[in-house]
């Protein structure tokens, strides 16, 4: 279904028991609904809860900014670089509003929320922003913003801010595929066949890269969270990767100590990525975080 919020639409997908716990779930960056796999999606309505995916604006099907002024991308890493400020087309707090747009808009009054990435950078927002909406809060492989954390390699930033030869799907999947063997999970084995069988079907939903491209100004422009951090008072897991070499996992550690109350847990060989095999470990995070907010 689509969702007037905000003055725009956003693409929504429900699953689960009607009469469930609400478990928003919040993707990250250039990332669409379809990329919280499946088998997490069931797993989790299994265990009761109602679970909401959203592809956030400018990504997927839900509406683009292809009208915002575009600004040359090597005056936004000069101005980051420099400590000057960057403006936008729109900040992870709109982003963060549009999360409660789409609550209101289903009826939901307080949810569950889960961001991975970027979308753990929108949910820091939400849930310090708007803390009467979220019930528990988890935020997977993601980062306060804090400038003195460990970065990624040169090689992970050249992965990154590389193009595909074209715009074609035989130039854009393998492209995409390089990128998540670079900062994925390495370490543990995956099922090659699936995963792009995934990416194609992503590709074919929706490939938008200059939607990507205004995400990546907008997480620029957000800058440090850490005092935001204080703010947030619903019971909170950071899940993270330790061997993550997109987002170090020094970030995770300073989460939890920003955060108050918040539980770390730092997998052993996890990527920038949410592998197959982990699946029923991070379902099961989830729930036990949620399970805090109950008691």
């Amino acid at each position: 279904m689509k969702l007037n919020v905000n003055g725009i639409e956003i693409k929504v997908d429900v699953q689960g028991p009607a009469g469930g716990d609400p478990l928003l779930l919040i993707m990250g960056l250039g990332m669409q609904l379809t990329g919280w796999p499946l088998e997490l999606v069931s797993d989790l309505c299994a265990r009761g809860f109602r679970v909401i995916r959203l592809d956030n604006r400018d990504a997927g099907l839900s509406q683009g900014f292809e009208h915002a002024p575009r600004t040359p991308f090597w005056r936004v890493v000069m101005r980051h670089a420099l400590g000057l400020p960057i403006l936008p087309a729109y900040r992870l707090a709109d982003m963060a509003a549009d999360c409660v747009g789409v609550l209101d808009a289903l009826g939901i009054e307080r949810a569950h929320v889960c961001g991975a990435s970027m979308g753990g950078m929108i949910a820091q927002h939400l849930a310090a922003r708007y803390p009467a909406r979220v019930k528990s809060l988890a935020l997977i492989m993601t980062s306060s913003g804090a400038p003195r954390l460990p970065q990624p390699s040169l090689k992970v930033r050249r992965a990154m801010l590389k193009r595909p030869k074209s715009q074609r799907e035989e130039d854009v999947v393998p492209h995409i595929t390089r990128l998540f063997k670079t900062i994925g999970s390495r370490e543990i084995a995956q099922d090659e066949t699936l995963m792009n069988e995934r990416l194609r079907n992503a590709v074919r939903r929706a490939w938008r890269p200059d939607g990507t491209r205004r995400q990546l100004i907008a997480i620029a422009a957000d800058g440090d969270r850490s005092a935001l951090l204080a703010h947030i008072t619903a019971p909170t897991l950071v899940l993270h990767g330790a061997a993550d070499p997109l987002i170090p996992p020094a970030a995770a550690e300073d989460l939890a100590r920003r955060i108050p109350g918040a539980a770390l847990d730092l997998i052993p060989k996890m990527g920038h990525d949410l592998p197959h095999a982990l699946l029923p470990r991070i379902a099961e995070k989830i729930a036990a975080n949620a399970a805090r907010a109950k008691a």
